[in-house]
């Protein structure tokens, strides 16, 4: 079967029983389960959960987004082979560490298929939870440019490019537009200080202002467990992002738990020991399809400038990518997850076909 064949490009028209509309982002999409599938799947599946818990199919796609768009390849080769399976398996790894290690459960329930996850309904905190080993990216841009406090903290002068950081720096943004919170404009991600989600607890969906230490501490934590782990495997764990929210056990006491995807190559920078050891900066993860993107395109600033987005959605419709460029895209995020779960990733052959069959026969959710 030829590579494209084998891509998950289109994740939203399964043909899943649901109660309500389909949520689709830029990679996942989540069919919601109504109250009679789910309190079925609680009771035959032994899920951990509240009794009236709502539950979600959510299938993940190999579909490339940057730049705030979805790139494709030539010759119909609409997303990138093994990126989907490779995501959640690393995200996967990574929950399951944390689960060891005693800091705090994930929405995930079961894990039938490479590119399915069975979760459930949690209420988000409305911020992105950065943590940031090294100055590179969007922070170094701003620290060159005079900036010297980020989202509360001080930074000293004479910092270089690609530095390890005095110490592991909590940089949150905001999750969507939050309405009248002093100090914090009206905008999708803009940064926030620790003091301002303190202040403001109950604006970013915290339960107390103590969730907000045990945020920090949770996020902490977890970038510990990854980075450990990653060391001894020769990479460098960079910075990374992760997302919190709130589910309720068995019990129905509502608990602050880990969401979406975590320590992957689309939501962390992972760079190669060896490389790093010799003065170069080798990309395990998204990152180096941006530069490429960067470098690929005659004006980059297309891609940098939020004011031209028009431009830069007419530039990802109108033009195929290299299928070679796609194809060293899979290389690096199957590579990088083979790495850290130790084994060869699974990798489906007829994706769609797979979860179709699986989804009826094991959890008779077909409409």
């Amino acid at each position: 079967m030829s590579s494209e064949n084998k891509v998950l490009a289109v994740n939203d028209d399964l043909p899943i029983r649901t109660g309500a509309p389909v949520h689709s982002g830029k990679v996942r999409s989540v069919y919601w389960l109504d109250a009679v599938d789910s309190a079925r799947l609680i009771s035959e599946r032994g899920y951990p959960v509240a009794a009236d818990a709502t539950l979600a199919i959510m299938v993940i796609s190999d579909r490339i987004s940057a730049f705030e768009c979805i790139w494709r390849g030539e010759g119909g080769l609409a997303g990138v082979p093994g990126k989907g399976a490779a995501l959640n398996a690393i995200s996967n790894h990574w929950f399951r560490r944390f689960r060891e290690q005693g800091l705090a459960a994930s929405h995930i329930l079961e894990v039938p298929h490479p590119l399915v996850w069975i979760v459930q309904k949690a209420r988000p905190v409305m911020i992105e939870a950065i943590a940031r080993q090294y100055i590179t990216g969007s922070m170094w841009r701003a620290y060159a440019r005079g900036e010297r406090e980020f989202c509360g903290i001080r930074l000293p002068d004479g910092l270089r490019k690609d530095q390890k950081l005095p110490a592991l720096l909590i940089t949150p943004s905001t999750k969507g537009i939050l309405q009248g919170i002093p100090g914090v404009p009206a905008q999708d991600d803009v940064n926030v200080s620790r003091d301002d989600l303190r202040n403001n607890y109950a604006a970013f969906q915290f339960r107390s202002a103590a969730d907000v230490d045990r945020y920090e501490t949770l996020l902490r934590e977890g970038f510990e467990v990854i980075s450990g782990e990653l060391a001894r495997l020769d990479q460098v764990f960079v910075d990374t992002k992760f997302e919190f929210g709130y589910a309720r056990d068995a019990a129905g006491d509502e608990q602050l738990i880990y969401m979406d995807e975590v320590g992957t190559p689309d939501s962390s920078r992972i760079w190669d020991g060896p490389a790093w050891r010799d003065g170069r900066v080798v990309e395990n993860s998204k990152e180096s399809f941006r530069q490429l993107l960067l470098n690929y395109f005659p004006d980059p600033d297309i891609l940098l400038n939020k004011d031209r987005m028009p431009e830069r959605v007419a530039l990802a419709r109108d033009n195929e990518l290299p299928a070679s460029v796609l194809m060293e895209v899979s290389a690096t995020y199957v590579g990088i997850a083979e790495k850290i779960i130790g084994q060869p990733l699974a990798l489906p052959e007829d994706p769609r076909q797979e979860i179709i069959a699986m989804l009826g026969a094991e959890f008779d959710l077909l409409r």
